[in-house]
Parts: structure tokens; C-alpha cells; sequence
């Protein structure tokens, strides 16, 4: 398969395009044809060398949207389930999505169903679970506004739509 590896840490140039064995399935693991992905700030954090406990050669990447390829959970899991997956260590401790395939823990990947093109697909999960973890904490329910500091980025855009589906008549604002 085809992958993007960084060697050893760096700018972009260390970021190689190269051939690498795809991943075998091994037990409570499956692998997901990857059709997008996005990238964030820790990634470029990781490949400068800013993330100590990452070892190289290390294939990038924190989230992904794909399909079932092989599966250990065919339950939860078939071959053909479109799906998202996103942290625990992804791209860190274990090869992550800069990949045509990933071998990802069944833990985090997550079936969905959509029909939200591969490329809208790739910005929502990073971007939704953060905005959605701030929130939380907010008890937004029977508030009457939000203040979000750096609204037009998108988890700033993400924290909005959302603030309006927990809370319809919340009033949100952006700086």
C-alpha cells in the first residue's frame, strides 16, 4: 500500500509517499480502508519531534473516515461498514491514517451512517468530538448564550452547530 512515513523528525520535507507493507489484522484490531482524513496541529507537533514518546518510522494521522476492510468484529464491525475512528494513540503509538489502510484497536473505530461525501465525512470527527467535549461541561440546556472564542475556526463552527442542537434558543457568539 501506499503511505506517507516520516523517518525521522523534521519540516514536511521528511514526509515520504512510499510503498510499506499494508498491516495484517490481529486480534481485537481491524483494518480500515482509509477515504479521508484531516490533519491537526499535534500531527505537525509529532512529526517536528515534539511528541517524545513517538518512535520512527511512524505513519501520521489521528482520525480517519473509511470502510471495514478485514474485521475481528463482524458484529459490530462487517466487512463494508462505513466508519470513523479518531485518537487513542492513532498515529502515535501505532501507525495511524497518512495510509491506504490503517489497523486500527475495534475500540475506536465507530460505524456510522451516512451518505456525507468521503471529503465533508474527513473534517468531522476530530473537529465535532472536541467542540463536543467542551461543551459538556457547559450544562447548555437551559442557557441563554454562548460566548466561543475563535468561532469562525472550525471547531468554533462545530461548538455552534452544536450549542444550537443541544439548546435551540441559546444565543451564540464569536470572537
Amino acid at each position: 500500500m501506499k503511505a506517507v512515513v516520516v523517518s525521522q523528525p523534521g519540516g514536511p520535507e521528511v514526509l515520504e509517499y512510499k510503498d510499506v507493507p499494508t498491516p495484517e489484522v490481529k486480534p481485537d484490531w481491524s483494518l480500515v480502508k482509509i477515504k479521508g482524513f484531516g490533519i491537526i496541529h499535534s500531527e505537525i507537533f509529532t512529526r517536528q519531534g515534539k511528541s517524545p514518546s513517538v518512535k520512527f518510522p511512524r505513519i501520521l494521522g489521528i482520525e480517519c473516515v473509511g470502510v471495514i476492510e478485514e474485521t475481528t468484529d463482524p458484529k459490530r464491525l462487517p466487512v463494508g461498514q462505513k466508519v470513523i475512528a479518531m485518537n487513542g494513540e492513532m498515529g502515535r503509538d501505532f501507525d495511524g491514517s497518512y495510509a491506504e489502510y490503517a489497523l486500527l484497536p475495534n475500540k475506536i473505530i465507530h460505524p456510522v451512517e451516512t451518505n456525507i461525501p468521503w471529503d465533508d465525512l474527513a473534517a468531522i470527527p476530530e473537529t465535532f468530538h472536541t467542540a463536543y467535549r467542551a461543551l459538556l461541561q457547559l450544562q447548555l440546556d437551559n442557557a441563554e448564550t454562548l460566548l466561543i472564542r475563535g468561532g469562525t475556526s472550525g471547531v468554533g463552527i462545530a461548538g455552534l452547530k452544536l450549542a444550537k442542537a443541544i439548546n435551540p434558543d441559546i444565543k451564540v457568539l464569536g470572537t
